[in-house]
């Protein structure tokens, strides 16, 4: 299998689009076609409908997306796990979302790398779903989240708690009084995203909706408004006055949990990490499960 074949597939399954992917591959149109079709000769299945301007997955070519992540995925681990340097004797893959890199394990990687000699690290922001498939796939050997995958073949511990808290750039912000145009809405996951609907209903539609706190926090900065954020995270906003806490509004705690395959062979790094994770407590309070 050319892994090119896959590369191009993903391409224009993304694009939707023959001319769009070819741009972006720095190939000719006629050569992404061939490709695609070498592709469908090789699985004996047509992967897209072609209609003019409306390029479509089959139903085979939706479940060949999958596929192809993982063998892409897999092929560039091989890849650099054959390729690592006398200094290091292993790859360790870490996966998390959006928020967990931006607001919390960002100041942990220089922490990890100096504290796991011998180990080259390979990190990751995927979706929840994605980082699901990937630790099946035995891709990712360590998916940090809010909301962990729930199945017997993975263990599961719980890094810490974080609190994220209503703060505002008006002072003397009051939860009743945020009007349309000041709240953006930040992706926390699951479980908060119920006591949201059950607490927060009043407050208005958001004028942005992200999944990054960093973005949510510097859109405010910038242009005002409210939002919920990681408490360490705002705590100098806090102190110099640009932002302030909104009255009326209780901090929403959050749970981080690792997940990861029992009987990876990576299994001693892992721990380290976990452990190392959990031993500093400058950013979380730590518990078991």
């Amino acid at each position: 299998m050319d892994t090119d074949l896959l590369k191009t597939f993903l391409e224009v399954s993304r694009t939707r689009h023959f001319g769009k992917a070819a741009e972006n591959l720095y190939l000719t149109r006629s050569a992404v076609s061939f490709r695609v079709k070498q592709l469908e000769s090789i699985l004996g299945v047509a992967l897209f409908e072609r209609q003019r301007n409306n390029i479509q997955p089959t139903p085979a070519g939706e479940r060949m997306l999958g596929h192809a992540e993982a063998v892409l995925t897999a092929w560039e681990r091989a890849k650099q796990d054959v390729s690592l340097s006398q200094l290091q004797s292993t790859q360790l893959a870490i996966g998390a979302g959006p928020n967990i890199w931006d607001a919390y394990l960002q100041g942990y990687l220089q922490g990890l790398h100096v504290g796991l000699p011998g180990v080259a690290l390979r990190t990751e922001v995927l979706p929840a779903n994605a980082m699901t498939r990937q630790l099946m796939d035995r891709t990712l050997d360590i998916a940090i989240s809010f909301d962990p995958p729930k199945l017997d073949q993975f263990e599961l511990v719980q890094l810490g708690q974080i609190n994220l808290l209503l703060v505002s750039s008006l002072k003397g912000q009051t939860l009743n009084a945020v009007v349309p145009g000041q709240y953006v809405k930040v992706d926390w996951g699951t479980a908060f995203n119920i006591v949201h609907a059950q607490e927060y209903a009043s407050l208005p539609v958001p004028t942005l909706h992200t999944s990054s706190a960093r973005i949510a926090l510097d859109f405010i900065l910038n242009n005002g408004g409210c939002a919920f954020l990681p408490e360490h995270l705002v705590q100098h906003a806090l102190r110099c006055g640009e932002l302030h806490h909104v009255s009326g509004a209780s901090a929403i705690s959050r749970n981080v949990y690792v997940a990861y395959w029992a009987e990876n062979d990576r299994l001693a790094q892992i721990k380290q990490a976990i452990d190392f994770l959990r031993d500093d407590g400058s950013v979380f309070s730590h518990a078991t499960i």
